[in-house]
């Protein structure tokens, strides 16, 4: 192991802005593609003709983004190197009919999403952001980023159980925020105020995808700031991290041997099942019309897709010092220890032997450190794209991530070194 790299506060100050920036995927998308499009990347529709030139080039899709760099003479054969990422995370999630209350209180009616810690959305100052739909099919992104809602706990003097049981929570009951008062609820109330916020005229959004989220901002924690809390880490980090690696590689005098790619799905933390998540066939779809575009054949395709690689980077478990027994005794990955490795026999990652090798080269290239992550054998064990991603594309996948704690609580904790240290291993691993 080496010693971490120098600590670059430029970029955990930029991965701030953008946690900040990015309350939804669809806010996310839009933020990489505008830091994408100041490295000279362009986007391309899926309903034009593409054609094979050279340069930077991107896909949006609803929550999800595919960008590629297409080096100067690359032949339709060159193999790609991808770093694939999800922009979604757990969260409370608008339904169909929003408006709703009892007894005085305005409420808007959530659908869990994930699968959060619901006790860290209790009692929290709530935004609500999203995409509007409207009339003639064009999409809006809305974000109200101020204390809008809340949900309120029950005072122990109403639950005295909870001091010897635990807080219990119904997913339906007990979930639904407040966010005003009136004793008559009037449909359509939330989608108006939206349509004003938004300057949309009375009436056009005919549909939503609208979620909640803390609206308190990212911060150094910790006597010497090195910790960082903040929303949406799982994986807001790594697509912050992978932008930044594709950026830089594009914008780099030298160029690469492969194509660079960065995948960054929606829908992971329910499945990857839909036309933008991992199990989808959106990354297919663009490496073959890229592998086309330049003038290859199928069996171009089948050799391209032979030699490609992608690292799966999502945030997994530190050790957690109040519940060390929950880990493995022999695995114990550190914040600001560097990038995770993540490895499991049963496929619940992707990483195998092989890949580790190709982690290791990346790390060594970048002077970064990297641990080791397994789950404790009593502990299920969760999993990622990179398994789906492998199986569905053929393609070698590494599964790594950062190290934190809190997942999947609405506000997470990592090391404040782990994010520039991820950075530049997935930039070192995409110049290879």
């Amino acid at each position: 192991m080496t010693e971490p790299a120098r600590f670059d506060r430029g970029h955990t100050d930029d991965l701030m802005t953008f946690l900040a920036a990015s309350p939804t995927p669809y806010h996310a998308v839009a933020n990489a593609a505008e830091r994408l499009e100041k490295a000279g990347f362009r986007q391309v529709a899926e309903t034009d003709a593409w054609d094979g030139t050279s340069g930077g080039k991107y896909v949006l899709r609803g929550g999800a983004i595919v960008a590629w760099y297409v080096p100067e003479g690359a032949a339709p054969h060159t193999p790609f190197r991808i770093v694939g990422a999800h922009t979604d995370s757990p969260n409370l999630r608008v339904k169909p009919l929003p408006d709703t209350g009892a007894h005085g209180w305005r409420q808007v009616a959530v659908e869990i999403y994930g699968g959060p810690l619901l006790n860290s959305w209790l009692d929290r100052d709530l935004g609500i952001a999203g995409r509007l739909t409207l009339r003639d099919g064009s999409t809006r992104l809305v974000n109200v980023d101020r204390p809008l809602l809340r949900v309120p706990q029950l005072a122990i003097h109403l639950d005295r159980s909870v001091t010897a049981d635990g807080l219990k929570l119904d997913k339906q009951r007990h979930m639904q925020p407040v966010w005003g008062l009136g004793r008559d609820v009037r449909d359509g109330d939330l989608i108006a105020f939206l349509e004003e916020t938004a300057g949309i005229p009375a009436g056009e959004v005919t549909g939503w995808d609208l979620m909640t989220h803390s609206v308190e901002p990212p911060a150094y924690l910790g006597r010497d700031h090195e910790l960082l809390a903040g929303p949406r880490m799982d994986n807001l980090l790594s697509v912050h991290a992978g932008t930044a690696a594709l950026a830089a590689v594009a914008s780099s005098s030298s160029q690469p041997a492969s194509i660079p790619v960065l995948a960054a799905f929606d829908h992971e933390e329910n499945g990857s099942q839909s036309d933008t998540g991992a199990d989808g066939p959106l990354l297919g779809n663009v490496l073959e019309r890229s592998v086309f575009a330049r003038g290859g054949s199928y069996e171009d395709r089948a050799r391209a897709f032979a030699g490609t690689v992608c690292l799966s980077s999502d945030t997994g478990h530190a050790v957690h010092p109040n519940y060390a027994e929950r880990h493995d005794p022999t695995h114990h990955p550190r914040v600001n220890g560097g990038p995770i490795l993540k490895v499991n026999v049963n496929n619940r990652y992707a990483t195998d032997g092989s890949g580790r090798a190709e982690f290791t080269a990346a790390c060594e290239a970048a002077d970064v450190p990297f641990q080791s992550f397994v789950s404790n054998n009593s502990m299920p064990c969760g999993t990622t794209i990179g398994p789906i991603t492998a199986a569905r594309h053929g393609i070698k996948t590494v599964d790594i991530g950062v190290a934190i704690l809190s997942m999947h609580s609405v506000r997470e904790l990592c090391g404040a070194d782990d994010p520039f240290l991820l950075a530049g291993a997935l930039t070192a691993f995409l110049e290879r």
